[in-house]
């Protein structure tokens, strides 16, 4: 392994150690103290990975991002089912990522989008740039439903994702505050009117 690969590998396995608690706390809560305990480098060491916290929270994007889209591309796949199917297996992904206390693991676009588009414009493109990867992959995937039958034709493709997009990001949001479920479960029976024939 070459000198810049083990120093990207070492980057990549700070920003893994440390997501749990971002996650958890949100950006401006977590000092550089914090990510180097819970990543467990000597002090000194994070300027070494990254020219400022900032720098980090872009590469904890970026990271966060890769890894969500590849996990979306898992979901839509044939070996799901049909498009429906697949529609409804990331529907599932997404509820189940954040309920049964899972704190540390939560959508880091839900936890840090208000925060991080406020504190740092960079962060924000890379957020904004992600979102739209994942909504241009649910398009993808309605408009093969509208084509084989499985999803409904009253709405274009691309419209229709953004739309579900947006009412899942809402109904996260709701989850957070009523502490309760049943912001997914209108949700999930609004994405089947939207979306089944």
């Amino acid at each position: 392994m070459s000198v810049v690969e083990k120093h990207n590998a070492a980057k990549k396995r700070i920003v893994e150690a440390a997501r749990s608690i971002v996650g958890e706390r949100g950006f401006s809560a977590v000092g550089i103290s914090q990510i180097l305990e819970v990543a467990s480098i000597p002090k000194g060491s994070f300027y070494h990975y990254f020219d400022s916290k900032e720098a980090f929270g872009e590469e904890l994007l970026r990271i966060y991002m890769d890894d969500y889209l590849q996990k979306m591309d898992t979901l839509f796949s044939p070996d799901v089912g049909n498009a429906a199917d697949q529609l409804f297996a990331y529907f599932r992904f997404w509820q189940e990522t954040h309920v049964d206390g899972k704190t540390g693991d939560k959508c880091l676009i839900v936890k840090l989008a208000a925060e991080v588009s406020d504190l740092s414009e960079r962060m924000r493109r890379i957020l904004d740039t992600g979102t739209a990867k994942a909504i241009d992959r649910i398009a993808r995937t309605i408009a093969e439903g509208q084509q084989e039958g499985s999803v409904q034709r009253g709405m274009e493709a691309q419209a229709l994702a953004g739309a579900l997009y947006q009412l899942w990001l809402g109904a996260t949001l709701m989850v957070k505050i009523t502490h309760r479920s049943q912001p997914f479960e209108k949700t999930w029976q609004a994405s089947q009117r939207l979306l089944l024939p």
